[in-house]
């Protein structure tokens, strides 16, 4: 898919640009020469119609902003539309309510153009046509699952409208949506190859092992249990849809040289000098040529990893020796070493009375609302040191982003089992063993076994594993708010490193705690542009 969309750029572009300035209406047209009879020629042109719903199916400043809604980052450099929405004082005209909706009813425009048109291409065998209509029609289930994931009853429609219609129509029940959804995403992982049966030039496109763990994740939010399960071992008992594994390195997981290795399911992808993203130049530290740090790892993210011996962290350890090997891999702290584009190897320091290794910009805590770290902490996971990952010695990088991973499947499975009162030790070592051991866990019972048949424990230990194994993925709202846990999680005082020294002695980091309403904030509100274009949109509660 890399080469393909390389192939499609210049269309991709000029499309994509059109469309992402302008789809504020739901009636917005791609562009209006994917409507004329005469475009729908070649293979190659309707392919890029099909990439442009590729890129808006997605993107990678929600990866990062959606941690920052959640316990996992403290934005303290500026205020985010996500800083407000975290903090409760964000409206209906907020612009983060806004691009979400457009985005994914621009995409959805797309779709619905696509399957309009693409019989019109005769120079294009009947099965790749089937194979390209699958593909859209998951694209576009996967962005109704989106708004309904985030708005809860949304507009819903299945074929191309106009300016009167789009101004129409009513939301439609979410449990409605859902289900058109679950049934989209089984009759198209029927259609669809599965990661083998792509050549390699097809790398990155959509597979039947995607449809299938799309829906175990629809299920999974809806805490429909025995779907999830249903789903899961698909992936993990058999090899119909794909055969999946855990790839060795979780660090180099992350690198472009891995980025097709056989625990991804589905990423973004991305294209060398012709489609990059560049997010880390304000995540990751200002020593390794940083703009500033936008947002932190919060110390409770930290804290959350456990001691290679199984162990929880407590004070009486070391602040972060011997800890699962995710936490150095995920995060960079004091002491933690960084590795440069050239090879060479040199300690971050963010302790206030640490020393700037020579030749280095500091990345100590300097205070809040300052350019340096807001928590003592900066990313590390996705930063690959290959310098030929990234364009002109900068970070604009080619690097595909996961969106769902194999680890996450066997997350998935691991807590259905558990509330469906079915785990035992088979699941356990099916799952949460097999997390631990490709993060080195010591080979003891307490570091690799499963720790109790209490199923309460148990959710917790499973909670919190699925926090450390896809921190900073921008999964950890989801989870929150489909946990019902969020309107707690989220009302607490976040914390930063222990470098706040304004009581004499060394205190951890104090940051403003954020707020949730559980009677609004669990869905977000139907955009005041929106509501004024369509007088028959209501509005969810509290805004």
């Amino acid at each position: 898919m890399k080469r393909n969309l390389k192939k499609y750029s210049q269309l991709i572009l000029l499309a994509a640009g059109i469309c992402l300035s302008g789809c504020v209406k739901l009636d917005v047209t791609p562009t209006n020469k994917f409507t004329d009879e005469t475009y729908w020629t070649s293979e190659d042109k309707a392919n890029s119609v099909l990439s442009m719903a590729y890129r808006q199916m997605f993107n990678a400043g929600s990866i990062f902003s959606n941690e920052i809604l959640s316990d996992n980052v403290y934005n303290g450099y500026g205020t985010t539309n996500e800083k407000l929405i975290a903090t409760g004082i964000a409206d209906a005209s907020n612009p983060r309510f806004l691009s979400d909706w457009t985005d994914a009813y621009g995409g959805i425009k797309t779709c619905h153009t696509f399957l309009a048109n693409i019989d019109r291409v005769t120079a294009m065998t009947q099965q790749k046509r089937d194979q390209r209509k699958a593909e859209i029609r998951f694209i576009r289930a996967m962005l109704y699952w989106q708004l309904t994931t985030w708005y809860g009853d949304v507009p819903f429609f299945t074929e191309d409208i106009n300016l009167e219609q789009s101004k129409a129509l009513f939301r439609k029940p979410q449990a409605e949506i859902l289900a058109w959804v679950h049934q989209e995403l089984d009759e198209v992982a029927t259609l669809l190859p599965s990661r083998e049966q792509y050549a390699a030039a097809d790398n990155g496109r959509i597979t039947s092992g995607a449809a299938i763990a799309l829906n175990a994740r629809a299920y999974l939010y809806e805490n429909n249990w025995a779907k999830v399960v249903e789903n899961c071992e698909k992936l993990i008992n058999g090899s119909t849809y794909g055969s999946y594994n855990l790839f060795s390195n979780y660090e180099e997981l992350f690198w472009v040289r891995n980025e097709y290795n056989n625990e991804i399911i589905m990423s973004l992808q991305f294209v060398p000098e012709l489609r990059t993203w560049g997010t880390l130049v304000d995540y990751v530290p200002i020593s390794a040529n940083a703009r500033l740090c936008l947002a932190g790892p919060t110390q409770g993210l930290v804290d959350s990893y456990l001691m290679k011996n199984g162990a929880k962290w407590t004070s009486a350890d070391p602040d972060y020796a011997n800890r699962d090997s995710r936490m150095g891999a995920t995060i960079a702290y004091d002491g933690s070493q960084w590795i440069d584009r050239a090879g060479n190897t040199y300690p971050i320091v963010t302790h206030p009375d640490g020393t700037v290794p020579t030749g280095k910009s500091s990345d100590k805590y300097t205070g809040p609302g300052t350019a340096q770290t807001p928590t003592g902490y900066y990313y590390r996971k996705y930063a690959d040191p290959t310098a030929s990952s990234y364009l002109g010695g900068g970070w604009e990088s080619s690097l595909n982003l996961p969106v769902i991973r194999f680890a996450d499947v066997l997350l998935m499975y691991a807590e259905a089992k558990n509330e469906l009162n079915q785990m035992n030790t088979a699941v356990w070592d099916q799952t949460i063993r097999r997390l631990r051991e490709r993060a080195g866990f010591d080979n003891t019972t307490q570091a690799r076994s499963m720790p109790s048949s209490d199923q309460t424990a148990l959710r917790e230990v499973i909670r919190n594993e699925r926090r450390v194994e896809l921190a900073l993925e921008g999964l950890r709202i989801y989870d929150l708010r489909r946990w019902k846990t969020a309107e707690t999680v989220l009302t607490q005082q976040p914390r930063g490193a222990r470098f706040d020294k304004s009581s004499g002695t060394y205190d951890y980091i104090k940051l403003p705690a954020g707020n949730f309403n559980r009677n609004r904030d669990y869905l977000w509100a139907i955009p005041r542009a929106e509501r004024l274009l369509n007088t028959n949109l209501t509005q969810n509660p509290g805004y």
